[in-house]
């Protein structure tokens, strides 16, 4: 692999550092605000460490195969089984990217109007859309640099949206009443960083070093998305809303936000779709990643013009009854089971793995239980699919 293509250490931390910076992650972080600034803050750390632990160790076997995402699902599930994968991923980040181009257009417009009277939420979402698709067009062959100044403009902007969240609040904090479950918030919290296990190998099998790909991406995506949880959960706490659109125009930092807001939602779309384009690439290596890539582009701007997508935490729920039984069977697999399907079509023990942890994690989902249902579903799968994937051994052997 020539140089030029690979990733350093700050390329990566960058890069994960600008997916966390979003209005998705502020507005989740927004609903922790019922269960108390101490509750809030521990269920946001303990949430973030276990499920950026698990995100790196995905990224790992990108790295130590060098292979994108989608097509380390191969270890498990064999090379067409990879197929089912490859289309759930796509049909998660076409939802990911309208979330984003939905809320980023609304956000930009109601700064519009505060700014200059302009009300035309539409237009302003169909102008997120062209702005992903013109960073597509730069970022696929040399995101590195672009990437890395974007984030680093993003870190500042960041600093003084905190600042503002924390220097004016609202009378409205007695109104939050401390009521929410400890395992809500954690569920909430671990979800987030899995959310981007089918993408972050597409990242760090580009890494120069072993280190930079574990490392970089674990402090870049850990300090970005418990800072933008803190953000939305202090908002709510301090003046009754995580919406940080709001909280700044009420600052009268509205230039500020408009920056912060379409910047970030630029670069965390930006991921999205490129790494749909590779999932498709996984089923039709002939596509091209650049054309894949605008093309998702264009339809979750047009499904979010068709499907205004406002409350999202029954997606994040979805992704974390998917994805969790999913890396679940990939660390398995990798780390402990030593298996490696890339050579056969399918794995019927590792479908019936995922099914069976998908139905476990709606059985348990209305559950409150102190982990939450993905860790739980997680270690419900780890421990079948050993248990499954030994007996198929002794079958065979």
């Amino acid at each position: 692999m020539e140089e030029k293509t690979r990733l350093s250490g700050i390329n990566l931390f960058f890069l994960w550092f600008g997916a966390s910076v979003s209005v998705a992650e502020i507005l989740t972080g927004g609903y922790l605000a019922e269960l108390g600034a101490a509750k809030g803050f521990g269920a946001i750390l303990l949430g973030h460490l276990a499920g950026t632990l698990l995100l790196v160790l995905a990224g790992l076997i990108g790295f130590r195969e060098k292979v994108p995402a989608i097509m380390s699902m191969r270890i498990s599930f064999g090379k067409q089984g990879s197929y089912m994968i490859s289309i759930i991923n796509i049909l998660q980040l076409v939802g990911w990217t309208a979330i984003m181009v939905i809320e980023g257009g609304t956000a930009m417009n109601m700064i519009a109007v505060s700014l200059w009277h302009f009300d035309h939420p539409l237009l302003m979402s169909c102008l997120v859309g062209f702005f992903v698709g013109l960073w597509v067009c730069w970022g696929v062959k040399g995101f590195k640099r672009i990437n890395t100044l974007a984030a680093g403009f993003l870190l500042v902007l960041t600093i003084l949206m905190s600042w503002v969240v924390f220097t004016n609040p609202a009378a409205a904090a007695a109104a939050v009443k401390q009521k929410g479950a400890f395992g809500m918030g954690f569920e909430l919290s671990i979800i987030m960083p899995l959310s981007w296990f089918p993408l972050i190998s597409d990242y760090t099998s580009l890494a120069r070093t072993k280190k930079g790909a574990l490392i970089a991406p674990f402090f870049g995506y850990f300090i970005g998305s418990c800072w933008m949880y803190v953000i939305g959960m202090a908002g709510g706490l301090l003046s009754g809303s995580p919406d940080p659109t709001k909280i700044m125009l009420a600052a009268n930092m509205g230039l500020i936000a408009l920056a912060i807001l379409g910047l970030s939602t630029v670069t965390t779309t930006f991921l999205d779709v490129y790494s749909a384009g590779i999932s498709l690439i996984n089923i039709f290596p002939k596509v091209n990643d650049r054309m894949a890539a605008v093309g998702f582009t264009v339809v979750g701007t047009a499904i979010a013009l068709i499907f205004p997508i406002e409350r999202y935490t029954d997606f994040l729920y979805l992704l974390g009854s998917v994805f969790s039984p999913l890396i679940a069977i990939l660390l398995s697999d990798y780390f402990v089971l030593k298996c490696d399907n890339r050579d056969c079509r399918a794995d019927a023990v590792a479908t019936v793995s995922l099914v069976a942890g998908i139905a476990f994690y709606y059985l348990i989902k209305a559950q409150e239980l102190p982990m939450g249902s993905t860790l739980t579903t997680i270690a419900f799968t780890a421990a079948l699919h050993y248990v499954l994937r030994r007996s198929q051994r002794r079958v065979r052997g």
